[in-house]
């Protein structure tokens, strides 16, 4: 989506998709900008290239997803048939069932094909 004010044109992302995915790298970006961190010379090179403080904290931001993502990958790619890494065969990983839905679609199983109303032949 182009968003523009002026001469100032700028590209959005949609505001949709995990938000508090979104919420846990703003936390750690606001935290690296405020302690003595690579994140905060970073966000300053940015802000001296002439971008918002908006701009910048979206650039860390983007910047801590794409090391999360290769974190992740990285586990998952190190991940054995017996699990995760630190398993053993005595005592090999269990798999875990997600606390939270992770998707903000209905659960399949629960979907009803009855219109709302009708009774039950």
């Amino acid at each position: 989506m182009a968003v523009s004010s002026g001469d100032v044109v700028r590209h959005r992302l949609s505001r949709a998709g995990d938000r508090q995915l979104n919420y846990a790298l703003h936390v750690m970006a606001i935290t690296q900008i405020r302690h003595d961190t690579p994140g905060r010379v970073y966000y300053q090179r940015k802000r001296a290239a002439g971008k918002s403080h908006k701009e910048a904290l979206r650039c860390v931001k983007r910047r801590l997803s794409d090391v999360v993502y290769r974190t992740l990958l990285r586990d998952a790619l190190g991940a054995g048939p017996e699990g995760h890494p630190g398993a053993t065969p005595a005592r090999p990983a269990q798999p875990r069932r997600p606390a939270l839905r992770t998707s903000h679609f209905p659960d399949p199983s629960r979907l009803s094909l009855r219109p709302r109303g009708s009774s039950r032949c």
